[in-house]
């Protein structure tokens, strides 16, 4: 039974307590008296243990083939003979494939269960990753990365739905934390990994064995997740889906939440796109290997996104998105230094702001959704990842054209938004609640 049905069943037998008649003859029985167990794991437990670890594995997948290109775009924009606009389509092609294809997936993983779903979808788009090397043109490429993302699709949604049927509420936002923690050591291992092999035998061979590394990712996920015991299996009629979104677009805590999302990763997205051009040039004028390993900045965002369960606690939701988004501002502003460290500093600042931001938001519209949690969650991904392409399409045009304040300036625009959000959510919470 899903979480939902469980708390409901749960108010309904408490009600019937309440207003049955007071009779010594009619006690209760214990069982029928006491409210039903939660089934759901909580933290601690080998079960709980199994979960965070497989989805850790998967989040590792998906974002080191997500992003296996972003590392790489001096040298496969030289090997192409391509523009940085151009070459920036193949992280573009990727993420707005996912962020197309999130919602039917969500709706496959309705029908066919979050396990099932999930396991598909890494099992493509590893596949597709191993032949991505070989792409003969740019073009072929970037066509072949839309297909790897649309395959990524089935994973984001289906993996927070999951773990909002399996995990105990109080245990929620740790549990999502984990995984997106996951996503920051595959995006991070991923960049470092192809930038050292890459220096040494090209950019080819670090995409194959990147994919080598998502199989084993795979594979471990596969052997570890446990089967799910409060799946209902929901419809796939196109009317059925439809309804489910359009419920969801018409709360306005989940349109600012998913509003949030896509500012987020617009800023992430444009920085770390342009990022690797900004250090192979003047003045740093770092080798591939180096640049490949400035992504080990992501190791901040493993933190943050594992402990924003805390800051949440401490801060609240809002509290927590204000912190984010003036921690990614101030990291912005502290990159425009033309010292090495201030940049690296900078990068610190924006990759821990993004993560905490990142795990609070997503957290918190798998708990507000009451039903069609995957559908919930697969909008907020779509979101988000429409502005990770905004973000690296964008970012790169802006680097293009003002260089490295140019990016800069996008992802300040960004932040904005997301403290304006913020702020009217701030203000909804503080009218008077209509009266009945």
């Amino acid at each position: 039974m899903p979480a939902a049905s469980t708390e409901a069943s749960t108010r309904v037998g408490a009600g019937s307590e309440t207003t049955a008649p007071s009779s010594a003859s009619a006690s209760p029985s214990p069982a029928a008296s006491a409210p039903a167990p939660d089934s759901r794991v909580d933290v601690g437990t080998p079960a709980y243990r199994r979960m965070s670890l497989a989805l850790f594995l998967a989040g590792v997948a998906t974002f080191a083939l997500l992003y296996s290109t972003q590392a790489l775009l001096p040298l496969i924009s030289e090997s192409y003979g391509s523009s940085v606009g151009d070459v920036s389509w193949t992280v573009a092609a990727a993420t707005g494939g996912l962020a197309l294809f999130v919602i039917p997936m969500s709706a496959l993983s309705e029908r066919f269960g979050r396990r099932a779903t999930m396991t598909g979808a890494v099992a493509v788009a590893v596949a597709v990753g191993l032949v991505v090397p070989f792409a003969p043109s740019l073009g072929t490429m970037v066509a072949l990365r839309a297909v790897q993302g649309a395959a990524l699709a089935g994973l984001p949604a289906s993996a927070t739905a999951y773990l909002a049927e399996e995990v105990r509420p109080r245990a929620l936002v740790t549990a999502i934390g984990l995984y997106v923690a996951g996503n920051s050591v595959g995006g991070m291992s991923g960049r470092v990994l192809t930038g050292w092999v890459a220096q040494e035998w090209g950019w080819r061979v670090a995409l194959a064995v990147l994919g080598v590394l998502a199989v084993a990712c795979a594979v471990a996920f596969r052997m570890l997740l446990p089967k799910p015991r409060h799946f209902t299996r929901g419809s796939l009629r196109p009317g059925a889906v439809a309804r489910t979104v359009r419920d969801h677009l018409a709360n306005p805590l989940l349109r600012r939440l998913y509003a949030i999302g896509a500012l987020f990763m617009t800023v992430f997205g444009g920085v770390y796109t342009v990022i690797g051009y900004r250090m192979t040039q003047e003045p740093f004028s770092l080798p591939q290997g180096v640049v490949g390993s400035v992504f080990l900045v992501y190791l901040v965002g493993t933190v943050s996104a594992s402990a924003s369960g805390r800051l949440v606690g401490r801060f609240g939701r809002r509290g927590t998105l204000y912190l984010s988004g003036a921690l990614t501002a101030a990291g912005l502003l502290v990159s425009l230094s033309d010292r090495l460290a201030m940049v690296l500093l900078g990068l610190v600042l924006v990759t821990g702001g993004f993560f905490a931001g990142h795990s609070a938001a997503s957290s918190a519209v798998s708990g507000t959704a009451a039903h069609g949690r995957a559908q919930a969650a697969a909008l907020y991904q779509s979101a988000y990842y429409i502005g990770s392409s905004v973000g690296s399409t964008v970012g790169a045009v802006a680097f293009h054209a003002a260089g490295w304040g140019g990016t800069v300036a996008v992802g300040l625009l960004a932040v904005a938004g997301v403290a304006g959000i913020t702020l009217l959510g701030t203000l909804a919470a503080r009218r008077p609640a209509p009266a009945a």
